[in-house]
């Protein structure tokens, strides 16, 4: 009796450990799926501006009565030895966006390397595209109590501060132990799985989790003028100034482009 006692604390307790380490497993490679929602109609009303050009008020109206007012673009974030890819998936009828307006755009192509805090970005703007080579980007992040479940993940919240002044918000996973998220964004102990700008009226939430090794290398893009990000926004400027006197709110294009 005693031994058949003996046997099943041994069983329960193997059971229970087997348990802990599942539920410890931690995830170090894999692919997910993110999903980019922009209200469209607010991120125009901001590069317009309040005392845009009559036509291009005109114009607005006209757009907003042929378009939805929120746009959604999708992509991959593929990580792996602590690098990762983030890669935008096309739709097959690419979306009618208003001026050019670079927050409704498909992702930019993003390889970051962890270890070394450095990211390549293969970037389109104003027609042209360019390749920036640059440091991680520096977040200021302040942990919270508050969590939610994302794809069956825990996820902690984090307000941060990006560019000094702008806002995010953030839930991320510890379980899913790389330092990294949906576009530049990163610097938190584990994978962010949703991120919103408020003031942008943007945000991503990952919609897939494959938590096995990508099947294809994580490599750099290569296409594009080689440039830091300084210099692209430097250059941006200077070929933008002349639309200030038709009431297009400039700054804000600048601003966007700095931030995705």
């Amino acid at each position: 009796m005693k031994k058949t006692l003996i046997a099943i604390i041994c069983i329960l307790l193997s059971g229970k450990v087997l348990l802990a380490q599942q539920t410890a497993r931690f995830i170090t490679s894999g692919t997910i799926e993110f999903q980019k929602r922009v209200n469209t109609f607010q991120v125009i009303n901001q590069a317009i501006g309040t005392k845009g050009d009559p036509l291009l008020v005109a114009a607005l109206d006209q757009y907003k009565k042929s378009q939805p007012q929120f746009a959604l673009f999708n992509s991959t974030l593929t990580f792996n030895n602590n690098k990762t890819l983030l890669t935008p998936i096309l739709p097959e009828t690419p979306y009618n966006s208003f001026q050019l307006n670079p927050m409704t755009a498909p992702s930019n192509t993003v390889y970051t390397d962890l270890t070394a805090g450095t990211i390549i970005m293969q970037k389109d703007a104003m027609g042209d595209q360019f390749l920036i080579k640059d440091n991680v980007r520096k977040i200021k992040w302040k942990l919270t109590d508050e969590t939610r479940d994302i794809l069956g993940y825990t996820c902690r919240r984090a307000n941060g501060i990006v560019s000094d002044s702008i806002y995010v918000v953030a839930f991320y996973t510890d379980k899913i132990r790389v330092s990294s998220g949906p576009e530049l964004f990163n610097g938190l102990p584990g994978m962010i799985l949703q991120l919103a700008i408020p003031h942008e009226n943007v945000s991503w939430v990952a919609t897939k989790v494959i938590d096995s090794a990508p099947t294809t290398p994580i490599v750099a893009p290569t296409k594009g003028k080689a440039m830091t990000t300084k210099e692209l926004l430097t250059l941006l400027e200077k070929s933008l100034s002349s639309y200030r006197g038709r009431g297009i709110n400039i700054d804000y294009y600048i601003k966007i482009l700095g931030l995705l």
